[in-house]
């Protein structure tokens, strides 16, 4: 094949890759090429590697979205929490949670401490680690929760908010009792909670005691 035909294929392979929305063959084409023709790769196995490595690219970037749409407040990963810090009983029911069985089985979570034990960051760890899996999670405190549906109550987008708020498959309320509020937020959360019961899971931190 001439150096002139190469160059059109090449072109066409260009602009097949942009209507199709496949970046990471656009990016590694030359590379996978030259590797390809260095071991005499078959077409099969030259075509799959960069087909691959478009899956790869997807899969990444499908994480990072999710890691941003759930909108955490810091980046907390468990791999960065001093488990020996943590009190014994929760270094045992940290094994467990990191297993991510409580959200395929819809079950809830209560982080319950006194300030700076680490709550936070087991409650963010392992919403990130269920992003990376592939769940779709949500974080927000209390408070904010309580205002957001109160805002969308009165703005008549409360249907809307409802629907999204039961898809999740993680929510992540925190700081439950950092700030009181009325008779009515605790209804409203208490509401909003009961539509996620036994199907979808949540993890609530708080200074309260049971």
């Amino acid at each position: 094949m001439s150096a002139a035909t190469r160059k059109e294929w090449k072109e066409a392979i260009i602009e097949y890759s942009k209507e199709l929305k496949l970046p990471a063959i656009r990016k590694y084409l030359d590379e996978y090429v030259q590797e390809a023709c260095q071991r005499d790769a078959c077409y099969e196995e030259f075509l799959a590697q960069l087909l691959q490595k478009e899956c790869d690219a997807r899969r990444e970037a499908s994480r990072y979205n999710r890691i941003r749409l759930a909108q955490f407040t810091h980046k907390k990963y468990l791999e960065d929490l001093s488990i020996k810090d943590l009190p014994e009983d929760a270094q045992k029911k940290l094994k467990i949670l990191k297993t991510l069985d409580f959200l395929r089985e819809g079950r809830n979570v209560i982080l319950a401490g006194s300030p700076g034990t680490g709550k936070t960051h087991v409650a963010i760890g392992l919403g990130i680690k269920a992003c990376l899996e592939g769940y779709k999670v949500w974080f927000t405190t209390v408070p904010l929760l309580i205002s957001r549906i109160k805002e969308c109550r009165a703005e008549q987008t409360l249907r809307t908010f409802q629907n999204r708020f039961e898809k999740y498959d993680l929510v992540i309320a925190d700081e439950m009792g950092y700030i009181s509020f009325d008779k009515e937020g605790s209804e409203l959360l208490f509401t909003h909670l009961s539509l996620r019961a036994g199907r979808k899971s949540t993890i609530i931190t708080t200074n309260l005691s049971f």
